[in-house]
Protein backbone atom coordinates (compact mmCIF):
# COMPACT_ATOMS: atom_id res chain seq x y z
CA UNK A 1 0.00 0.00 0.00
CA UNK A 2 2.86 2.26 1.12
CA UNK A 3 4.63 1.28 -2.36
CA UNK A 4 1.20 2.15 -4.54
CA UNK A 5 0.74 5.67 -2.71
CA UNK A 6 4.34 6.92 -3.43
CA UNK A 7 4.21 5.52 -6.95
CA UNK A 8 1.04 7.72 -7.42
CA UNK A 9 2.66 10.84 -5.66
CA UNK A 10 5.90 10.81 -7.67
CA UNK A 11 3.57 9.74 -10.75
CA UNK A 12 1.88 12.96 -10.38
CA UNK A 13 4.54 15.04 -9.48
CA UNK A 14 6.46 14.15 -12.56
CA UNK A 15 3.63 14.82 -14.95
CA UNK A 16 2.91 18.31 -13.53
CA UNK A 17 6.46 19.23 -13.16
CA UNK A 18 7.09 17.98 -16.62
CA UNK A 19 4.28 19.99 -17.71
CA UNK A 20 5.43 23.44 -16.42
CA UNK A 21 8.70 22.90 -17.50
CA UNK A 22 7.84 21.68 -21.16
CA UNK A 23 5.01 24.72 -21.24
CA UNK A 24 7.87 27.17 -20.90
CA UNK A 25 9.32 25.51 -24.30
CA UNK A 26 6.14 27.12 -25.88
CA UNK A 27 6.39 30.17 -24.26
CA UNK A 28 9.96 30.78 -26.29
CA UNK A 29 8.60 29.62 -29.13
CA UNK A 30 5.30 30.74 -29.91
CA UNK A 31 6.01 34.43 -28.68
CA UNK A 32 7.25 34.94 -32.58
CA UNK A 33 3.39 35.34 -33.99
CA UNK A 34 2.15 37.61 -31.19
CA UNK A 35 5.35 39.71 -32.78
CA UNK A 36 5.02 39.48 -36.01
CA UNK A 37 2.38 42.54 -36.58
CA UNK A 38 5.24 44.40 -34.91
CA UNK A 39 7.71 43.34 -37.37
CA UNK A 40 5.92 44.09 -40.29
CA UNK A 41 4.53 47.77 -39.46
CA UNK A 42 7.89 48.94 -37.86
CA UNK A 43 10.22 47.19 -41.23
CA UNK A 44 7.71 46.54 -43.69
CA UNK A 45 8.52 42.23 -43.92
CA UNK A 46 5.98 40.54 -45.78
CA UNK A 47 3.89 37.42 -45.31
CA UNK A 48 5.88 35.10 -47.41
CA UNK A 49 9.37 36.29 -45.98
CA UNK A 50 7.41 34.94 -42.43
CA UNK A 51 6.42 32.11 -44.01
CA UNK A 52 9.85 31.06 -45.04
CA UNK A 53 11.14 31.72 -41.91
CA UNK A 54 8.38 29.47 -40.12
CA UNK A 55 8.86 26.75 -42.62
CA UNK A 56 12.63 26.39 -42.40
CA UNK A 57 12.75 27.26 -38.71
CA UNK A 58 9.49 24.00 -38.39
CA UNK A 59 11.86 21.69 -40.76
CA UNK A 60 14.87 22.31 -38.10
CA UNK A 61 12.69 21.80 -35.28
CA UNK A 62 11.31 18.31 -36.38
CA UNK A 63 14.75 17.45 -37.80
CA UNK A 64 15.67 18.03 -34.21
CA UNK A 65 13.29 15.85 -32.75
CA UNK A 66 14.41 13.19 -34.76
CA UNK A 67 17.68 13.28 -33.89
CA UNK A 68 17.40 13.85 -30.60
CA UNK A 69 14.86 11.01 -30.03
CA UNK A 70 17.64 8.50 -30.18
CA UNK A 71 20.08 10.83 -28.35
CA UNK A 72 17.95 10.80 -25.23
CA UNK A 73 17.28 7.06 -25.14
CA UNK A 74 21.10 7.05 -23.54
CA UNK A 75 20.83 10.27 -21.22
CA UNK A 76 19.17 11.83 -18.21
CA UNK A 77 16.01 13.33 -19.39
CA UNK A 78 15.70 15.94 -17.21
CA UNK A 79 19.37 17.31 -17.85
CA UNK A 80 18.53 17.35 -21.35
CA UNK A 81 15.16 19.02 -21.52
CA UNK A 82 17.24 21.91 -18.99
CA UNK A 83 20.34 22.21 -21.73
CA UNK A 84 17.62 23.01 -24.60
CA UNK A 85 15.72 25.84 -22.03
CA UNK A 86 18.73 27.89 -21.53
CA UNK A 87 19.88 27.01 -25.15
CA UNK A 88 16.32 28.59 -26.30
CA UNK A 89 16.53 31.40 -23.82
CA UNK A 90 19.82 32.30 -25.34
CA UNK A 91 18.36 32.28 -28.38
CA UNK A 92 15.80 34.79 -27.42
CA UNK A 93 17.81 37.19 -26.18
CA UNK A 94 19.85 37.30 -29.20
CA UNK A 95 16.29 37.47 -31.27
CA UNK A 96 15.34 40.27 -28.79
CA UNK A 97 18.67 42.28 -30.02
CA UNK A 98 18.42 41.58 -33.67
CA UNK A 99 17.64 45.01 -34.88
CA UNK A 100 20.98 46.02 -32.59
CA UNK A 101 22.95 43.48 -34.73
CA UNK A 102 21.42 44.29 -37.61
CA UNK A 103 22.41 48.06 -37.50
CA UNK A 104 25.90 46.84 -36.39
CA UNK A 105 26.42 45.00 -39.73
CA UNK A 106 24.86 47.48 -42.01
CA UNK A 107 25.79 50.48 -40.84
CA UNK A 108 22.18 51.96 -41.15
CA UNK A 109 18.52 52.04 -39.44
CA UNK A 110 16.05 51.54 -41.93
CA UNK A 111 16.19 50.99 -45.63
CA UNK A 112 16.15 47.62 -47.59
CA UNK A 113 19.85 46.96 -46.79
CA UNK A 114 18.75 46.95 -43.02
CA UNK A 115 15.39 45.48 -43.43
CA UNK A 116 17.27 42.33 -45.43
CA UNK A 117 19.94 41.90 -42.84
CA UNK A 118 17.47 41.80 -40.32
CA UNK A 119 15.31 39.35 -41.74
CA UNK A 120 18.50 37.08 -42.28
CA UNK A 121 19.19 37.65 -38.74
CA UNK A 122 15.81 36.42 -37.70
CA UNK A 123 15.63 33.82 -39.94
CA UNK A 124 18.93 32.26 -38.45
CA UNK A 125 17.98 32.83 -34.90
CA UNK A 126 14.74 31.00 -35.19
CA UNK A 127 16.11 28.48 -36.86
CA UNK A 128 18.88 28.40 -34.06
CA UNK A 129 15.95 28.17 -31.46
CA UNK A 130 13.58 24.97 -33.08
CA UNK A 131 16.52 23.32 -33.10
CA UNK A 132 17.26 23.76 -29.97
CA UNK A 133 12.90 23.23 -29.21
CA UNK A 134 13.42 20.14 -30.10
CA UNK A 135 15.33 19.02 -26.79
CA UNK A 136 11.88 19.36 -24.94
CA UNK A 137 9.53 16.93 -26.14
CA UNK A 138 12.04 13.41 -26.76
CA UNK A 139 12.95 13.46 -23.10
CA UNK A 140 9.40 13.97 -22.34
CA UNK A 141 7.81 10.98 -24.32
CA UNK A 142 10.97 8.58 -23.21
CA UNK A 143 10.43 9.77 -19.54
CA UNK A 144 5.97 9.62 -19.42
CA UNK A 145 5.47 6.24 -20.46
CA UNK A 146 8.47 5.05 -17.65
CA UNK A 147 5.29 6.43 -15.10
CA UNK A 148 2.03 5.63 -16.89
CA UNK A 149 0.69 2.13 -18.15
CA UNK A 150 -0.15 1.95 -21.69
CA UNK A 151 -4.15 1.92 -20.26
CA UNK A 152 -4.73 4.79 -18.53
CA UNK A 153 -1.43 6.71 -21.22
CA UNK A 154 -4.53 8.07 -23.48
CA UNK A 155 -6.03 10.38 -20.31
CA UNK A 156 -3.01 10.97 -17.99
CA UNK A 157 -0.93 12.02 -21.29
CA UNK A 158 -3.40 14.40 -22.83
CA UNK A 159 -3.35 16.01 -19.32
CA UNK A 160 0.25 16.60 -19.53
CA UNK A 161 -0.42 17.23 -23.40
CA UNK A 162 -1.76 20.69 -22.11
CA UNK A 163 1.02 21.83 -21.52
CA UNK A 164 1.49 22.77 -25.35
CA UNK A 165 -1.54 24.67 -25.26
CA UNK A 166 -1.01 26.16 -21.67
CA UNK A 167 2.60 27.60 -23.15
CA UNK A 168 0.81 28.61 -26.10
CA UNK A 169 -1.77 30.36 -23.84
CA UNK A 170 0.67 32.21 -21.72
CA UNK A 171 2.30 33.22 -24.59
CA UNK A 172 0.06 34.98 -26.62
CA UNK A 173 -1.78 36.63 -23.67
CA UNK A 174 1.31 38.37 -22.00
CA UNK A 175 2.92 39.46 -25.45
CA UNK A 176 -0.43 40.36 -26.21
CA UNK A 177 -0.15 42.63 -23.24
CA UNK A 178 3.72 43.35 -23.68
CA UNK A 179 2.88 44.77 -27.79
CA UNK A 180 0.05 46.73 -25.98
CA UNK A 181 1.51 48.02 -23.02
CA UNK A 182 5.15 48.50 -23.35
CA UNK A 183 7.05 50.16 -25.96
CA UNK A 184 8.19 53.90 -26.77
CA UNK A 185 5.08 56.11 -27.77
CA UNK A 186 6.15 57.23 -31.21
CA UNK A 187 2.73 58.46 -31.80
CA UNK A 188 3.73 62.15 -32.12
CA UNK A 189 6.68 61.36 -34.62
CA UNK A 190 5.49 61.96 -38.58
CA UNK A 191 8.68 60.40 -39.66
CA UNK A 192 7.82 56.90 -37.85
CA UNK A 193 4.08 57.21 -38.55
CA UNK A 194 4.30 57.94 -42.30
CA UNK A 195 6.94 54.79 -42.51
CA UNK A 196 4.57 52.11 -40.45
CA UNK A 197 1.81 53.76 -42.51
CA UNK A 198 3.50 52.91 -46.26
CA UNK A 199 4.70 49.55 -44.69
CA UNK A 200 1.34 48.14 -43.28
CA UNK A 201 -0.09 49.65 -47.08
CA UNK A 202 2.51 47.48 -48.66
CA UNK A 203 1.74 44.86 -46.83
CA UNK A 204 -1.44 43.84 -46.31
CA UNK A 205 -3.48 42.80 -48.90
CA UNK A 206 -7.39 45.19 -48.99
CA UNK A 207 -5.60 48.03 -47.09
CA UNK A 208 -6.79 50.24 -49.66
CA UNK A 209 -10.37 49.12 -49.20
CA UNK A 210 -10.48 49.98 -45.43
CA UNK A 211 -12.10 53.11 -43.78
CA UNK A 212 -9.58 56.04 -43.36
CA UNK A 213 -10.51 55.74 -39.63
CA UNK A 214 -9.40 51.74 -39.09
CA UNK A 215 -6.38 52.56 -41.17
CA UNK A 216 -5.44 55.69 -38.48
CA UNK A 217 -6.36 53.58 -35.56
CA UNK A 218 -3.89 50.34 -36.87
CA UNK A 219 -1.00 53.09 -37.83
CA UNK A 220 -1.33 55.09 -34.10
CA UNK A 221 -1.60 51.40 -32.20
CA UNK A 222 1.98 50.38 -33.74
CA UNK A 223 3.02 54.07 -33.30
CA UNK A 224 2.50 53.94 -29.72
CA UNK A 225 3.86 51.30 -28.80
CA UNK A 226 6.62 51.36 -31.19
CA UNK A 227 9.65 48.70 -30.40
CA UNK A 228 7.35 46.65 -27.88
CA UNK A 229 8.26 43.68 -29.87
CA UNK A 230 11.72 43.09 -28.42
CA UNK A 231 10.56 42.70 -25.15
CA UNK A 232 8.01 39.56 -26.61
CA UNK A 233 11.46 37.77 -26.76
CA UNK A 234 13.60 38.87 -23.63
CA UNK A 235 10.79 38.75 -20.82
CA UNK A 236 10.10 34.77 -21.65
CA UNK A 237 13.59 34.05 -22.23
CA UNK A 238 14.40 35.57 -18.33
CA UNK A 239 11.67 33.24 -17.68
CA UNK A 240 12.62 30.16 -19.46
CA UNK A 241 16.13 30.23 -17.68
CA UNK A 242 14.21 29.71 -14.11
CA UNK A 243 12.37 27.10 -15.77
CA UNK A 244 15.32 25.43 -16.84
CA UNK A 245 16.37 25.61 -12.85
CA UNK A 246 13.27 24.20 -11.74
CA UNK A 247 13.86 20.87 -14.41
CA UNK A 248 17.33 20.24 -12.45
CA UNK A 249 15.90 20.25 -9.23
CA UNK A 250 12.54 19.14 -9.19
CA UNK A 251 12.34 16.19 -11.90
CA UNK A 252 12.83 12.51 -11.74
CA UNK A 253 13.61 10.18 -14.68
CA UNK A 254 11.97 6.66 -13.95
CA UNK A 255 10.99 5.16 -10.84
CA UNK A 256 13.39 3.18 -10.45
CA UNK A 257 15.36 6.42 -9.70
CA UNK A 258 12.82 6.87 -6.68
CA UNK A 259 13.32 3.44 -5.74
CA UNK A 260 9.69 2.29 -7.02
CA UNK A 261 9.38 -1.00 -9.20
CA UNK A 262 9.01 -1.08 -13.13
CA UNK A 263 5.42 -0.87 -14.27
CA UNK A 264 3.49 -4.15 -14.28
CA UNK A 265 2.57 -4.68 -18.05
CA UNK A 266 4.85 -2.91 -19.35
CA UNK A 267 7.79 -5.73 -19.75
CA UNK A 268 8.99 -5.68 -23.00
CA UNK A 269 12.10 -8.52 -22.78
CA UNK A 270 14.84 -6.41 -23.53
CA UNK A 271 16.37 -7.49 -20.58
CA UNK A 272 16.71 -10.48 -22.30
CA UNK A 273 18.77 -8.67 -25.22
CA UNK A 274 21.29 -6.45 -22.86
CA UNK A 275 24.67 -9.08 -24.01
CA UNK A 276 23.40 -9.26 -27.75
CA UNK A 277 25.51 -7.20 -29.52
CA UNK A 278 23.03 -4.44 -31.85
CA UNK A 279 20.14 -5.64 -30.04
CA UNK A 280 18.99 -2.13 -29.31
CA UNK A 281 19.18 -0.93 -33.06
CA UNK A 282 17.67 -4.03 -33.94
CA UNK A 283 14.71 -3.27 -31.69
CA UNK A 284 14.32 0.37 -32.68
CA UNK A 285 14.15 -0.88 -36.34
CA UNK A 286 11.33 -3.75 -35.51
CA UNK A 287 9.20 -1.24 -33.10
CA UNK A 288 9.44 2.04 -35.33
CA UNK A 289 10.69 1.49 -38.51
CA UNK A 290 9.09 -1.35 -39.49
CA UNK A 291 6.21 -0.78 -37.84
CA UNK A 292 3.61 0.20 -40.11
CA UNK A 293 1.38 1.52 -37.75
CA UNK A 294 4.05 4.03 -36.28
CA UNK A 295 4.39 5.20 -39.84
CA UNK A 296 1.03 5.99 -40.74
CA UNK A 297 0.31 7.79 -37.75
CA UNK A 298 3.33 9.57 -38.64
CA UNK A 299 2.12 10.53 -41.75
CA UNK A 300 -1.14 11.87 -40.49
CA UNK A 301 0.77 13.99 -38.59
CA UNK A 302 1.88 16.07 -41.77
CA UNK A 303 -1.69 17.17 -41.89
CA UNK A 304 -3.10 17.56 -38.16
CA UNK A 305 0.00 20.00 -38.01
CA UNK A 306 -1.18 22.04 -41.24
CA UNK A 307 -4.17 23.16 -39.44
CA UNK A 308 -3.05 23.43 -35.31
CA UNK A 309 0.01 25.46 -36.44
CA UNK A 310 -1.82 27.31 -39.33
CA UNK A 311 -4.41 28.69 -36.54
CA UNK A 312 -1.36 29.15 -34.10
CA UNK A 313 1.47 30.81 -35.72
CA UNK A 314 -0.74 33.08 -38.47
CA UNK A 315 -4.05 33.44 -36.38
CA UNK A 316 -3.10 36.91 -34.66
CA UNK A 317 -1.92 37.92 -38.30
CA UNK A 318 -4.89 36.85 -40.23
CA UNK A 319 -7.41 38.26 -37.40
CA UNK A 320 -5.94 41.74 -37.24
CA UNK A 321 -5.87 41.57 -40.95
CA UNK A 322 -8.99 40.15 -42.39
CA UNK A 323 -11.38 40.38 -39.74
CA UNK A 324 -10.12 44.25 -38.34
CA UNK A 325 -9.46 42.98 -34.70
CA UNK A 326 -6.85 44.76 -32.92
CA UNK A 327 -3.60 43.37 -31.44
CA UNK A 328 -5.01 42.87 -28.39
CA UNK A 329 -8.14 41.09 -29.50
CA UNK A 330 -6.47 39.06 -31.88
CA UNK A 331 -4.24 37.66 -29.14
CA UNK A 332 -7.32 36.97 -26.72
CA UNK A 333 -9.19 34.79 -29.43
CA UNK A 334 -6.09 33.23 -30.37
CA UNK A 335 -5.54 32.14 -26.32
CA UNK A 336 -9.71 31.20 -26.43
CA UNK A 337 -8.17 29.07 -29.47
CA UNK A 338 -5.90 27.56 -26.97
CA UNK A 339 -8.27 27.20 -23.82
CA UNK A 340 -10.66 25.33 -25.76
CA UNK A 341 -7.95 23.27 -26.77
CA UNK A 342 -6.97 22.32 -22.92
CA UNK A 343 -10.44 20.96 -22.85
CA UNK A 344 -10.33 19.13 -25.98
CA UNK A 345 -7.29 17.65 -25.09
CA UNK A 346 -8.31 16.17 -22.06
CA UNK A 347 -11.44 14.96 -23.33
CA UNK A 348 -9.99 13.36 -26.35
CA UNK A 349 -7.45 11.18 -23.74
CA UNK A 350 -10.89 10.19 -21.80
CA UNK A 351 -12.43 9.30 -24.81
CA UNK A 352 -9.54 7.43 -26.32
CA UNK A 353 -9.53 5.33 -23.05
CA UNK A 354 -12.91 5.04 -21.81
CA UNK A 355 -14.56 4.70 -25.16
CA UNK A 356 -12.15 3.50 -27.37
CA UNK A 357 -10.44 1.39 -24.87
CA UNK A 358 -7.21 2.77 -25.37
CA UNK A 359 -7.56 3.12 -29.27
CA UNK A 360 -6.47 6.38 -29.31
CA UNK A 361 -6.49 6.37 -33.32
CA UNK A 362 -10.20 5.83 -33.45
CA UNK A 363 -10.48 9.52 -31.64
CA UNK A 364 -8.41 11.04 -33.99
CA UNK A 365 -10.76 10.33 -36.57
CA UNK A 366 -13.65 12.03 -35.04
CA UNK A 367 -12.10 14.84 -33.69
CA UNK A 368 -10.27 15.41 -37.50
CA UNK A 369 -13.61 15.52 -38.67
CA UNK A 370 -14.39 17.63 -36.15
CA UNK A 371 -12.19 20.27 -36.77
CA UNK A 372 -12.96 20.33 -40.76
CA UNK A 373 -16.77 21.13 -39.97
CA UNK A 374 -15.87 24.18 -37.49
CA UNK A 375 -13.11 25.35 -39.97
CA UNK A 376 -15.72 25.69 -42.59
CA UNK A 377 -17.95 27.30 -40.74
CA UNK A 378 -15.59 29.71 -39.87
CA UNK A 379 -14.30 30.46 -43.08
CA UNK A 380 -17.44 29.97 -45.37
CA UNK A 381 -20.20 31.14 -43.05
CA UNK A 382 -20.49 34.65 -42.34
CA UNK A 383 -21.24 35.35 -38.94
CA UNK A 384 -20.45 37.89 -35.97
CA UNK A 385 -16.74 38.39 -35.07
CA UNK A 386 -17.83 36.86 -31.67
CA UNK A 387 -19.56 34.05 -32.60
CA UNK A 388 -16.57 33.24 -35.30
CA UNK A 389 -14.30 33.73 -32.68
CA UNK A 390 -16.04 31.03 -30.68
CA UNK A 391 -16.05 28.62 -33.68
CA UNK A 392 -12.48 29.03 -34.09
CA UNK A 393 -11.58 28.09 -30.65
CA UNK A 394 -13.90 25.06 -31.32
CA UNK A 395 -11.85 23.77 -33.82
CA UNK A 396 -8.75 24.12 -31.50
CA UNK A 397 -10.95 21.74 -29.15
CA UNK A 398 -11.06 19.26 -31.91
CA UNK A 399 -7.50 19.82 -33.75
CA UNK A 400 -5.80 19.76 -30.69
CA UNK A 401 -7.37 15.67 -30.08
CA UNK A 402 -5.42 14.30 -32.89
CA UNK A 403 -2.17 16.14 -31.61
CA UNK A 404 -1.96 14.90 -28.47
CA UNK A 405 -3.18 11.36 -29.16
CA UNK A 406 -0.65 11.12 -32.06
CA UNK A 407 2.09 10.97 -29.48
CA UNK A 408 0.30 8.69 -27.30
CA UNK A 409 -0.50 6.20 -29.77
CA UNK A 410 3.05 6.15 -31.28
CA UNK A 411 4.49 5.80 -27.45
CA UNK A 412 2.04 2.97 -27.38
CA UNK A 413 2.94 1.20 -30.68
CA UNK A 414 6.43 1.75 -30.54
CA UNK A 415 6.42 0.85 -26.31
CA UNK A 416 8.20 2.89 -23.76
CA UNK A 417 11.64 1.57 -24.43
CA UNK A 418 11.47 3.17 -27.93
CA UNK A 419 8.62 5.92 -27.48
CA UNK A 420 11.44 8.83 -27.92
CA UNK A 421 12.42 7.53 -31.43
CA UNK A 422 8.85 6.65 -32.59
CA UNK A 423 7.80 10.38 -31.33
CA UNK A 424 10.85 11.59 -33.11
CA UNK A 425 9.48 10.09 -36.50
CA UNK A 426 6.31 11.67 -35.70
CA UNK A 427 7.51 15.37 -35.27
CA UNK A 428 9.64 15.21 -38.11
CA UNK A 429 6.57 14.27 -39.78
CA UNK A 430 4.41 17.07 -38.52
CA UNK A 431 6.48 19.63 -38.46
CA UNK A 432 7.15 19.15 -42.81
CA UNK A 433 3.34 19.99 -42.08
CA UNK A 434 3.94 23.33 -40.37
CA UNK A 435 6.26 24.15 -42.68
CA UNK A 436 4.23 23.43 -45.20
CA UNK A 437 1.55 25.49 -43.34
CA UNK A 438 3.76 28.51 -43.52
CA UNK A 439 4.78 28.93 -46.66
CA UNK A 440 1.50 27.76 -48.29
CA UNK A 441 -0.38 30.61 -46.04
CA UNK A 442 2.10 32.84 -46.11
CA UNK A 443 2.06 32.47 -50.11
CA UNK A 444 -2.23 32.12 -50.33
CA UNK A 445 -2.37 35.08 -48.09
CA UNK A 446 -0.33 37.60 -50.32
CA UNK A 447 -1.68 36.15 -53.55
CA UNK A 448 -5.16 35.33 -52.90
CA UNK A 449 -5.94 36.76 -49.23
CA UNK A 450 -6.98 34.50 -46.04
CA UNK A 451 -10.88 33.29 -47.05
CA UNK A 452 -8.45 30.62 -49.46
CA UNK A 453 -6.02 29.53 -46.71
CA UNK A 454 -9.51 27.86 -44.79
CA UNK A 455 -10.17 26.83 -47.92
CA UNK A 456 -7.02 24.84 -47.90
CA UNK A 457 -6.92 24.15 -44.38
CA UNK A 458 -10.00 22.24 -44.79
CA UNK A 459 -8.83 20.68 -47.41
CA UNK A 460 -5.74 19.38 -45.52
CA UNK A 461 -8.00 18.29 -42.78
CA UNK A 462 -10.60 15.94 -44.81
CA UNK A 463 -7.20 14.36 -46.22
CA UNK A 464 -5.81 13.82 -42.76
CA UNK A 465 -9.32 12.01 -41.64
CA UNK A 466 -9.08 9.26 -44.24
CA UNK A 467 -5.69 8.50 -43.11
CA UNK A 468 -6.99 8.30 -39.77
CA UNK A 469 -9.83 5.89 -40.91
CA UNK A 470 -6.89 3.97 -42.91
CA UNK A 471 -5.85 1.88 -39.40
CA UNK A 472 -9.43 1.34 -37.78
CA UNK A 473 -8.28 -2.14 -36.67
CA UNK A 474 -4.61 -1.56 -35.65
CA UNK A 475 -4.24 -2.62 -32.02
CA UNK A 476 -4.18 -0.70 -28.82
CA UNK A 477 -0.27 -1.28 -28.16
CA UNK A 478 2.98 -2.75 -29.49
CA UNK A 479 3.88 -4.59 -26.04
CA UNK A 480 2.71 -8.09 -27.40
CA UNK A 481 4.61 -7.35 -30.44
CA UNK A 482 7.69 -6.55 -28.77
CA UNK A 483 7.91 -9.52 -26.48
CA UNK A 484 7.77 -11.75 -29.26
CA UNK A 485 10.47 -9.72 -31.04
CA UNK A 486 12.61 -10.33 -27.96
CA UNK A 487 12.02 -13.42 -28.16
CA UNK A 488 13.32 -14.38 -31.50
CA UNK A 489 15.85 -12.55 -30.98
CA UNK A 490 17.50 -14.33 -28.07
CA UNK A 491 16.57 -17.60 -29.59
CA UNK A 492 18.62 -17.03 -33.00
CA UNK A 493 21.22 -15.70 -30.66
CA UNK A 494 21.24 -18.91 -28.90
CA UNK A 495 20.85 -21.27 -31.82
CA UNK A 496 24.03 -19.27 -33.44
CA UNK A 497 25.89 -19.75 -30.40
CA UNK A 498 25.27 -23.25 -29.85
Amino acid sequence: MQTNKSFKFWQWWTIIVSMIVYSIFYFVRKNFSIAMPGLTAEYGISNTSFGIIIAIGSLIYGLSRFINGFIVEKVSTKLFMAIGLLLCAAANFCFGFGVDLSYLITGVHEGPQFVNMLVLVMGITIVLNQYFQGFGYPPCARMLPQWIAPGELSTKMSIWNTSHSIGSFLAVIICGMIMTGLGSDMSGNPEIVSRIANNLAGSIKGWDNLAVADQTARIMSYAGHYGAWRMCFIIPAIIAVGAAILCIAALKDTPQSVGLPEIKGTETGKEKTEKIPGAHKKFLAHMVFHNKWVWILATANIFVYVLRMGVLDWGPKFLTEDRGMNIKGAAWSVALFELSAIVGTIFAGWASDHIFKGKSHRMCLFSMVGAVVFLALFALVDMPVVLSTVVLAMSGFCIYGPQALIGIGSANQATKEASATANGLAGIFGYVGSALSAIVVGKIADLFGWHWVFVTFIAFGVVGALIFASMWKAPRDGYERSRKFTDELVAEHEKNNA
